[in-house]
């Protein structure tokens, strides 16, 4: 499959850092989002990325304006979809969100168009079953920050083909990244692996085992993280944790997967970490200083009083 023609549904954190890398790497990318608003604000990131990059000296001006010049914006699918050789969806991680979109996409894409998604633990397998192509559609799990991060996690629906998944491991490879094909189970392997150790950081903070710079400088200093497992939920943020720790609940019916009652409590007090200000640490714009928030309530067995 010869893909040139790159469109990203979503111009959020995930979406513009998607659309960055594949411009950047020459390929002609349509940012779609339903928000001008966010367009703007994703192309504005992009460029302030770019920019660290010419400082750093790993481009020139000239490569950034390239970059640039091979992304354009719609607000409608049918219009950001209709020349694409592949479509990346990188909406919000619900469910009937994607449905949706994906009923979309399949309606306006062309015939060989392949249909990926940046879902991080949603069934591939369940968004093919609402297309007319699930031989098509891939799951295609970038890491955050996607122009730093070097994997990509590709998953195999039920349904999809030996070669749409050959297609998209070249593109991964063509623009530096290193694909992973696994199958579609809840979780798929990231997240299967990384939200049960999230969840018992947090676990051990609600059972006062520890406190919350505790947990995070002992995973870093003593299992070599570079990010402490609390710090890095409140950088995926925490409603996108719980939604995911949901899922894998829901997908195995195992305890072991159930999400902490003070992350449910957190983010139904609207404390999801970076992006509201305020999770397991405070986020002031333009600090660097990581500042502990205060709002845990200790439960009654709470044992370092």
């Amino acid at each position: 499959m010869s893909i040139k023609n790159v469109t990203v549904i979503g111009a959020g954190q995930m979406g513009n850092g998607i659309s960055h890398v594949f411009a950047q790497g020459g390929y002609k990318v349509t940012m779609m989002d339903v928000n001008q608003t966010a367009l703007d604000k994703a192309l504005a990131t992009i460029s302030k990325n770019l920019d660290r990059q010419v400082a750093k000296e790993t481009i020139t001006e000239a490569q950034k304006a390239e970059a640039l010049a091979n992304i354009t914006t719609h607000t409608t699918i049918a219009d950001a979809v209709k020349n694409a050789d592949i479509v990346i969806e990188a909406a919000t991680e619900n469910v009937d969100l994607k449905l949706k979109i994906f009923k979309d996409i399949d309606a306006y894409a062309p015939d060989g168009c392949i249909l990926a998604s940046n879902t991080s633990s949603i069934s591939i397998t369940k968004i093919g079953s609402v297309t007319n192509r699930p031989a098509s559609v891939i799951g295609m799990h970038f890491m955050n920050p996607v122009p730093v991060m070097k994997l990509v996690e590709i998953i195999n629906g039920y349904s999809t083909s030996q070669e749409t998944t050959s297609a998209i491991v070249n593109l991964a490879k063509a623009i530096n990244k290193v694909p992973c094909v696994v199958n579609d189970y809840p979780g798929f392997i990231a997240n299967r692996i990384l939200m049960p150790l999230i969840n018992e950081a947090i676990i051990c903070l609600y059972e006062g085992v520890a406190g919350v710079p505790e947990i995070d400088t002992i995973m870093k200093l003593g299992m070599a993280h570079p990010m402490g497992p609390l710090q890095l939920a409140d950088f995926i943020g925490l409603d996108t944790v719980l939604s995911i720790l949901n899922v894998l609940y829901e997908g195995f019916g195992n305890q072991k997967y159930a999400p902490c009652a003070l992350l449910v409590n957190m983010v139904a007090a609207g404390k999801t970490g970076v992006k509201s200000g305020e999770g397991f640490y405070k986020y002031t714009a333009g600090s660097k200083e990581l500042v502990v928030a205060n709002q845990f309530i200790k439960p009654k067995f709470w044992v370092n009083e």
